[in-house]
Formats: structure tokens, C-alpha cells, sequence
């Protein structure tokens, strides 16, 4: 029996992206799944879609937002700042949270699991004050965890990288994807780290067929 196939459609400034990585780790371990993380440009593909991006939402969401933000990571007890020093309210520029997702697409390209360069990477930006727009810092946090940063770093831009980065979007607006993170399997999607114990369900669920 081959592994299920899980696609994470997600950005690297997703908060719930983040607070998720530990429960999807223990599901993709547990039902011995293959991960394919996934980056995708969240502005393109999320208002096309009907997603609705958080500097656009009215304050009573953004402010209901950190409350949920705040009662989640009370919940699963990881450290998360509210206010991130580093994440672009603005979203400028353009590129700042994409960058971070090339490397991990560039770790993938090369054979590597690039799940704990992801998480490093986000818990980066929402728990440690650390600017993941800057190279330099990505090559840090890469290094600090085993991956070789530089060389990876440099991938970024390359034109493998940004195809597969283009395709991911390409799907992601395809198959319906409005969030993140959004789990793909067997065609269903599973929007957000508070559905996975569903997605956890039809693995098993699979599994017993």
C-alpha cells in the first residue's frame, strides 16, 4: 500500500501554519504519510477564491483574530506574539513572506524533508522576533537547523524554484484553496490547524478500507 499523499497549500506567515506544525507532524508520522508542502502566493489565489486577507477585514475581525490567535496558542502551549515585531502589516514589499516559502520549496528540490526548516521558519517570525524577509537570517535559521542554508538560499530565485512556486499557486487556485493552511487529500481539503483532527479521521479512514 503506497503512503497517502497530504499537499499543504500555506504561506511562511501564516500564524496558524505555525500553530498547526506540531499536530500535522504527529498525523503525517503516525499514518505514515508523504507531506508535500506547498507555498503558494496567498494574495493572488486567496481574494480569487474568497478569502478574505486580514488587513482587508473590518476591525471587529482582526480584532476577533488575535483573540483567536491568543485562546490557540494558550491552548496547544506554544509561544506566539501577537504583534510579531517583523510581519508586514502592509504587506510590503511584495515578496517578504514569499522568499522564506522558495526556500523551503528549494529544500524539497533537493530531497530534503523541509518540514523542520518550515516550522524554524515560522516560529521564527511568530514566537522569536526574527526577520524572515532577510537572507542573511534565513541562511541562520536554516543552518541552526541542519539544512545548508546558503546554497538553499541561493535556489530561491532560480528558475526551478520559481516554477514550482508558480504551480503551487496555479493548484492552489484550482483546487479552491482560500487559506492557510489548507491540507489536500484524496481531492478533499481541510482548511486550517483546527480541522486536522478530521483530516487525522478520513486517514484512518482510509487506511481500514
Amino acid at each position: 500500500m503506497s503512503a497517502p499523499l497530504l499537499d499543504c497549500f500555506y504561506s511562511l506567515s501564516s500564524p496558524w501554519a505555525y500553530l498547526g506544525g506540531p499536530q500535522l507532524q504527529d498525523i503525517v508520522r503516525r499514518h505514515k504519510a508523504r507531506l508535500v508542502l506547498r507555498p503558494y502566493d496567498f494574495q493572488h489565489v486567496a481574494p480569487r477564491n474568497g478569502g478574505v486577507p486580514l488587513r482587508t477585514r473590518p476591525e471587529a475581525r482582526r480584532t476577533y483574530h488575535a483573540l483567536e490567535l491568543d485562546r490557540w496558542r494558550r491552548h496547544l502551549g506554544l509561544p506566539l506574539n501577537l504583534t510579531p515585531r517583523h510581519y508586514r502589516q502592509d504587506g510590503q514589499p511584495p515578496e517578504w513572506n514569499k522568499q522564506a516559502g522558495w526556500m523551503v520549496i528549494a529544500a524539497q528540490l533537493q530531497g530534503l524533508d523541509a518540514f523542520v526548516l518550515s516550522h524554524a521558519l515560522l516560529r521564527a517570525l511568530w514566537a522569536e522576533e526574527r526577520d524572515i524577509a532577510d537572507a542573511n537570517t534565513r541562511i541562520a535559521i536554516a543552518d541552526e537547523n541542519g539544512y545548508p542554508g546558503a546554497a538553499l538560499q541561493a535556489m530561491e530565485r532560480s528558475d526551478t524554484v520559481q516554477s514550482a512556486y508558480a504551480q503551487n499557486t496555479e493548484q492552489a487556485h484550482a483546487q479552491g484553496v482560500f487559506g492557510a493552511p489548507t491540507i489536500v487529500f484524496a481531492g478533499e481539503r481541510f482548511w486550517g490547524q483546527d480541522r486536522f483532527m478530521f483530516l487525522d479521521q478520513a486517514l484512518a479512514l482510509a487506511r481500514s478500507d
